[in-house]
């Protein structure tokens, strides 16, 4: 059986599957938390209703992740694939439980999230924006190939505060050859 890239990552016993229809009060739950908050762009008192509207409605061609940890919802993560010309890039996010920050779960999630952005999706460019201060994220982050392309000033109301957000990618090396050649044409 083939080894998960994110495999000996995160705690023992760290599951990673689908975000399915039955997690949508677990995520209300964890998207409710005052640390997951903070630093996602959800908006404060998210209702049961926008989580199953959020997992029941994916983007085409994305993906979405829960992380479980002994029966419980400890992390959520998403891909979502652009579409028409810039169907090569790919936008993620990810979130992971207050009491569980720094435990190894961002990072299975996004090896997981980046594996399947370059072996399944054939994603070139994988791009994120993370708040300046969440300086836990951006490490994880440039550890794992992204860099910083700019700072959005004031681009997001977070507690009352208008806060920097930066805009972080990873761009593969190498271009995708088209299969019609350099020209396009067949």
């Amino acid at each position: 059986m083939p080894r998960h890239p994110w495999a000996g990552t995160g705690p023992a016993g760290l599951v990673l599957r689908d975000l399915r229809a039955e997690d949508a009060v677990a995520l209300t739950d964890l998207a409710n938390l005052p640390g997951y908050r903070q630093n996602t762009l959800r908006p404060p008192f998210q209702t049961v209703a926008d989580s199953r509207g959020y997992i029941e409605r994916p983007s085409p061609g994305g993906a979405r992740m829960a992380a479980i940890l002994d029966g419980t919802l400890v992390g959520t993560a998403g891909l979502e694939r652009f579409q028409g010309r810039r169907s090569h890039v790919g936008e993620i996010g990810l979130g992971v439980h207050d009491d569980h920050v720094g435990r190894g779960i961002g990072t299975a999630m996004l090896i997981a999230l980046l594996d399947s952005a370059d072996a399944w999706l054939g994603l070139v460019r994988v791009q994120l924006t993370v708040f300046a201060d969440n300086v836990g994220a951006i490490r994880l982050y440039e550890r794992n190939g992204f860099v910083t392309e700019g700072r959005m000033r004031a681009a997001s109301l977070r507690a009352g505060v208008l806060e920097d957000v930066l805009l972080m990618a990873r761009v593969r090396a190498g271009p995708v050859a088209s299969p019609h050649g350099p020209t396009g044409s067949p």
